[in-house]
């Protein structure tokens, strides 16, 4: 089985925050997924990218996080210090400290929901299908594949702008 991961379509986010809104629900109000508005035209989700060469499992000195059979990037809170090298090494600064229980909390991909067959609850609640979660192999062929389709479209757009040039503009 291939890891899963939330692929995140930033062109489809419109900031509506639902995914923040459903991860609080699923995670006793604490939502584990952001959304940053850039520049008032851009929103951008983060959430744990669950990374393949994930520097938070590497630098945990009580080997609180680890992998599921997903991929997922878990971490086991009876065994988490709360000492942030996972925070500080992270790219995203994603996991943060739970500052009543004194350990770091993190993305599990709903972990519960996915026993249960179901998605994590960002992505069932996205209006706009901006987040997927898959195999990202998958995942990304799709992507792959939706890029060269917009390159056919671009060139063949292109090919009817030079037919209508030579025929209406051209000298």
């Amino acid at each position: 089985m291939g890891r899963k991961i939330i692929l995140i379509d930033f062109s489809r986010c419109i900031e509506c925050r639902a995914c923040e809104v459903a991860c609080e629900r699923e995670h006793e109000g604490q939502s584990l997924i952001s959304v940053f508005e850039y520049q008032e035209t851009t929103a951008i989700p983060l959430n744990c990218r669950h990374c393949e060469k994930a520097p938070c499992i590497e630098v945990c000195p009580t080997r609180a996080l680890y992998r599921d059979d997903d991929g997922a990037v878990i971490l086991s809170p009876l065994k988490c210090i709360g000492c942030l090298l996972c925070s500080v090494v992270c790219p995203f600064g994603i996991p943060i400290l739970d500052k009543v229980n004194k350990v770091m909390i993190k993305c599990d991909l709903c972990a519960h929901r996915r026993a249960e067959g179901k998605l994590p609850a960002c992505v069932a609640t996205c209006p706009t299908d901006a987040l997927i979660y898959g195999d990202v192999e998958e995942l990304l062929f799709e992507k792959r594949k939706k890029a060269a389709l917009q390159v056919v479209e671009s060139s063949r757009s292109a090919a009817s702008l030079k037919e209508f040039t030579k025929y209406f503009i051209t000298p």
